[in-house]
C-alpha cells in the first residue's frame, strides 16, 4: 500500500511538472508572437474604452495602453470631442510597462510628431496650405498648421492683405485679420527649436504650375540670375527667380563646410545665382551661389604641380592610406599603394601621426578637391629630369641657356 502510494505521489510530480513545463511553453509562445511596444515609437491603436479620466488604446501588446493623467488634460476639448471608440489613430509610446503594467501612451506627442513629419514633406514638395490666422504678435501673424503654429512675418505676408492693415500697434493692423482664410507656404522648418516659418506671398501666385512652366521654358543653363531666398531646409535653399523656386544644394551655397543654409542665407535674402541645370520634364530647377564665387582651393594649388617634391605633416591613418597636410589646410592622400616599394598591410607600418614626409604629388583632381600623394615614388627616376629642373631654377640656374 506505502508503495503504491509513493508510485501515485511520484506519478502525479511528474504530471504537474510536466504541466509546468506545458504551460511555460505556452507563455513563451504567446510573448513570442507579441510585437512588444518600445518607448518612442508611434504605434497604430484602437480605442477601447473613453472615460473622464482615461482612455484606453489596444496597440496589440499584453495589456491595453493607457492615456491619462496630465496626458489627457493636454488635449483640447475639440480633440476628445473627436475621439470614439473603435476608432484607429496613431500613438506614441511614453513606457512600455509601467508599476502597474500598462502601457503609458501619449495622443498629443503622437499627433505633434507625424505633424513636424508633415510639414517637413510639405517644404520639399512646395505644398500650398489653406488654413486660418489664429493669432498674431508684434513681427507677423499666425496661422494653423494641423496641430502646429506656424509663424507668418510681416515681410511675407500678401501685398493685398498688408494693404488692408492700419494703424502704428500690431493690435491696429493685425485684429482684425484672426479667423480670416490664408493660403501659405511652409519657408522654414526646424523641429528642434519648434521653429515653423510661413509665407503667404510664397503661396499667392495666379497660377503656381503655369508661371513654373513659363519660367523654366525662358531660363537658360549657365546664366545668372537674381533671385529672392523664399525657404530654408536641411538640404539646402529654395531661391524664386522670376516668379519660379529652383534649388540650391547646401554643397552648392559656398566653398566653405555649411552644415545649414541658415549659417549664412535668410529668407527674403536678395541673392545672385548660376542656372546649373534645368530639368524641364520633372520642373526642377539647380542653382549654384557657390559658383559665381572663386574657388579658394584653386587658387591655393596654384603653385602646385604633378610631379612635384614638397613637405607633408601626417594628419591622419585609415586602412587604405594616410592623409598628409599640405599647406594650410590643403591636405592629400597618400593611398597605401604608394607608401613602400615592399607590401604594406597597414600604414602605421612605415608612418605615423605627426611625421613630416617628402612627399612627390602624383595626381590633383581640381573638380573633386583631391591631391594624390606618393612616399614611394620620392626618389623614383621617372621625375629625375623634373627634380634637376626644379633643383637648378632654385638655385637661379638656366638648363636651357647652359646648354646652348
Amino acid at each position: 500500500m506505502d508503495q503504491n502510494e509513493t508510485l501515485s505521489g511520484t506519478n502525479n510530480a511528474q504530471g504537474d511538472q510536466n504541466n509546468n513545463q506545458s504551460m511555460e511553453a505556452l507563455l513563451a509562445s504567446e510573448s513570442f508572437g507579441i510585437d512588444l511596444p518600445k518607448a518612442g515609437e508611434i504605434r497604430k491603436g484602437t480605442i477601447a474604452s473613453i472615460s473622464q479620466n482615461q482612455i484606453l488604446i489596444s496597440i496589440g501588446a499584453k495589456s491595453e495602453g493607457v492615456v491619462a493623467g496630465k496626458e489627457l488634460e493636454q488635449l483640447t476639448e475639440e480633440e476628445r470631442a473627436a475621439l470614439a471608440v473603435g476608432q484607429e489613430l496613431d500613438v506614441f509610446v511614453i513606457i512600455p510597462e509601467d508599476a502597474n503594467g500598462n502601457v503609458v501612451l501619449s495622443l498629443k506627442r503622437a499627433f505633434e510628431q507625424i505633424a513636424w513629419e508633415n510639414v517637413e514633406k510639405m517644404i520639399s514638395e512646395e505644398t500650398v496650405f489653406d488654413t486660418k490666422i489664429i493669432g498674431f504678435n508684434k513681427g507677423g501673424l499666425i496661422a494653423a498648421i494641423g496641430s502646429l503654429r506656424g509663424f507668418i512675418p510681416s515681410s511675407q505676408i500678401s501685398a493685398v492683405r498688408r494693404a488692408q492693415s492700419t494703424g502704428d500697434k500690431p493690435e491696429q493692423r493685425y485684429q482684425k485679420m484672426v479667423g480670416q482664410p490664408i493660403s501659405v507656404r511652409i519657408v522654414e522648418v526646424d523641429r528642434e527649436r519648434r521653429r515653423l516659418i510661413l509665407s503667404e506671398r510664397a503661396a499667392s501666385t495666379e497660377s503656381r504650375s503655369e508661371l513654373k512652366e513659363r519660367v523654366i521654358g525662358e531660363l537658360e543653363e549657365g546664366k545668372t540670375y537674381t533671385g529672392r531666398v523664399t525657404s530654408l531646409a536641411d538640404f539646402g535653399a529654395f531661391v524664386n527667380i522670376n516668379g519660379a523656386d529652383g534649388l540650391v544644394h547646401l554643397s552648392e551655397i559656398s566653398w566653405d563646410h555649411v552644415t545649414h543654409p541658415k549659417e549664412v542665407l535668410e529668407v527674403g535674402q536678395e541673392v545672385n545665382v548660376k542656372v546649373i541645370n534645368i530639368d524641364r520634364e520633372k520642373r526642377r530647377i539647380g542653382l549654384s551661389i557657390r559658383a559665381l564665387q572663386d574657388d579658394p582651393w584653386k587658387n591655393r594649388m596654384a603653385n602646385f604641380s604633378v610631379g612635384q617634391l614638397v613637405e607633408g605633416a601626417i594628419t591622419r591613418l585609415t586602412k587604405f592610406g594616410a592623409f598628409a597636410r599640405l599647406e594650410g589646410d590643403i591636405e592629400g592622400l597618400i593611398h597605401i599603394s604608394e607608401l613602400s616599394e615592399n607590401r604594406v598591410e597597414h600604414p602605421k607600418e612605415v608612418l605615423h601621426e605627426g611625421d613630416v614626409k617628402t612627399l612627390r604629388i602624383i595626381r590633383i583632381d581640381p573638380d573633386q578637391h583631391r591631391i594624390g600623394l606618393s612616399l614611394r615614388k620620392v626618389d623614383s627616376a621617372a621625375f629625375a629630369d623634373k627634380d634637376f629642373k626644379m633643383l637648378t631654377k632654385d638655385f637661379g640656374g638656366d638648363e636651357e641657356n647652359n646648354e646652348e
